[in-house]
């Protein structure tokens, strides 16, 4: 399998969910459809690919469907709510791909992996939610649950208030080692939906969920890492990563080295709660020999790997 032409893909959470509209399964798989594109395109060019995906505002609505029916039916822990929700997207992007695949004639089999992947259960992110999940609300919806469910809101990128969980950080993805052996014959894997199911090992070696999600670029970096990608793009709502990012003086940024992203990400450039993941995700994915990392938005995701859009992170 050549590295150059391996990728994994990370569709963000606009892929599927879009803001400002209502969140129904047909608009779902109407924007699933729409975010194929440059996936195509890289299929076409015959790129090995894995596809990731976000899953904030579905893992979000699904805990909000556990909480209002507390005492009519069991509940769930968020782990559980994860690998629904990586199933059921995975389901709507594998047979959007199959269907889109099979209209433009080319043969490539298409598969979804539910993924856990493994952390420390003593991560200090365990105790410190920052992750976002489920929809946007006011300043005065933002009080109203956080009295009466105890959520813990923040604001996310002054686009209004979302509820906040723990994110470990991952270290390994359990079925890595499946996901490599498909890709390189050929199969399109989705895999990592949500970022993958936070697990840890216990006292007796044995796989044990935790309460959280992971966030899905620094999940998908493992992956890269891990079946020997050699890009790894995220596609995300911006066309660039910029420096003062919504100030006067915001400057794009189109090809940087791993140097200068890490020192624009030491000088506070890239907020926790936005683009923040992604670089870290870029930073760490290049440190373990990546050879490219991509950021830009859905409608680039073929054209930035060709040089032609977006910003390009590449080793020094």
């Amino acid at each position: 399998m050549s590295p150059n032409k391996t990728a994994v893909v990370a569709l963000g959470g606009n892929a599927i969910t879009r803001a400002g509209e209502e969140d129904t399964i047909y608009r779902q798989f109407a924007n699933t459809r729409r975010s194929l594109d440059g996936i195509v395109e890289l299929v076409r060019e015959g790129y090995n690919l894995v596809v990731t995906h976000g899953n904030g505002p579905q893992v979000g609505n699904a805990l909000l469907r556990c909480e209002l029916s507390r005492g009519k039916a069991p509940e769930l822990p968020l782990g559980v709510l994860v690998a629904d929700t990586e199933g059921g997207m995975g389901y709507m992007i594998e047979q959007s791909l199959q269907n889109r695949l099979r209209a433009e004639n080319i043969n490539r089999p298409v598969v979804t992996i539910i993924t856990q992947m493994l952390c420390d259960e003593k991560d200090p992110a365990t105790h410190n939610p920052t992750i976002f999940i489920g929809q946007f609300y006011s300043e005065e919806q933002a009080k109203q649950y956080a009295e009466s469910l105890g959520w813990q809101m923040k604001t996310d990128s002054k686009r209004g208030w979302r509820r906040v969980v723990p994110s470990p950080v991952p270290y390994k993805a359990v079925e890595s080692e499946t996901i490599k052996m498909l890709v390189e014959n050929g199969t399109i894997v989705i895999a990592g939906g949500g970022g993958g199911i936070p697990i840890y090992i216990d006292e007796n070696g044995n796989y044990e969920g935790i309460d959280a999600v992971i966030d899905k670029d620094l999940g998908s970096a493992v992956i890269a890492r891990e079946i020997g990608a050699g890009i790894l793009s995220i596609l995300t709502d911006v066309e660039r990563v910029a420096l003062n990012y919504g100030k006067p003086d915001q400057e794009e940024l189109d090809k940087v080295t791993l140097s200068e992203i890490r020192e624009y990400h030491h000088q506070g450039h890239f907020p926790a709660g936005s683009m923040g993941p992604k670089i870290e995700a870029a930073i760490k994915f290049l440190e373990d020999g990546g050879q490219l990392v991509t950021i830009t938005s859905l409608d680039n995701a073929y054209r930035v790997v060709r040089g032609e859009a977006g910003t390009r992170i590449v080793p020094d």
